[in-house]
């Protein structure tokens, strides 16, 4: 479904991403884990063209989209929570939750959001409270329903348990897999905390420094040594 070829990112002379290639197959739920400063956040934004590849392809159902502005890349179905969750502070949750609903000009918008609020009631709750009020759990709750309801056919998240609570981590979690499960929904997520992330993958890629240094099944990196020893901990 999303293919990257040998991509290259640079930020001015430096290079992010150094020859990124992946695979995201229709209806898999793929991680990306690394250090800080591995590329992870990068590709993401790579995927959605700003920053553009300075070398190397994005493709999305076989069509290269690595030089198409970002609203036509979500138009065609590619929607980001992205990191550090970018909700409009001053807006309430409703409002917020019409913003993401603007690439389907709010044809779903009632059924749409009936989903997010089953996702996550609490957003519900505090429907007409200012989206900069909310904890910051909550703010992640509201970005990822805010991406939703553009209807997408991949969601890409972005840290989505960075700075939250142990309880909603898991809350959050379990919603990402009933949202594949149910919908069928193509998920890539990048993710520090690489034991939820990998125990949810289908499949993952380890990038450091701005390459893929390692891939497999989530169980398989899971069990690795390496992997155990670098991200989870020495395995704890």
């Amino acid at each position: 479904m999303l293919r990257l070829e040998d991509v290259h990112t640079r930020y001015g002379n430096i290079e992010a991403l150094k020859g990124v290639s992946v695979e995201i197959r229709q209806g898999e739920i793929v991680t990306i884990i690394g250090s800080n400063g591995a590329g992870k956040s990068t590709l993401l934004m790579t995927v959605c063209g700003s920053p553009r590849a300075s070398e190397g392809r994005v493709l999305f159902e076989g069509r290269d989209i690595s030089r198409l502005p970002t609203y036509e890349i979500v138009r065609l179905g590619i929607s980001q929570a992205p990191e550090g969750r970018r909700i409009f502070a001053r807006m309430t949750v409703l409002e917020n939750l019409q913003m993401g609903a603007v690439p389907t000009r709010g044809r779903h918008f009632d059924e749409d959001v009936g989903r997010v609020f089953e996702l996550f009631p609490r957003l519900k709750e505090r429907l007409h409270q200012r989206g900069g009020t909310l904890s910051g759990g909550e703010q992640q709750m509201l970005a990822i329903g805010r991406a939703l309801l553009a209807r997408p056919r991949m969601l890409l998240l972005d840290e989505p348990s960075l700075g939250i609570a142990p309880m909603l981590v898991k809350q959050i979690f379990r919603a990402i897999v009933e949202i594949n499960r149910t919908e069928g929904l193509t998920i890539l997520l990048v993710e520090q905390n690489a034991f939820q992330a990998l125990r949810i993958a289908h499949r993952a890629y380890v990038l450091a420094t701005g390459r893929v240094v390692m891939s497999g099944t989530g169980a398989e990196l899971l069990a690795n040594p390496e992997v155990r020893a670098a991200y989870l901990e020495g395995g704890h």
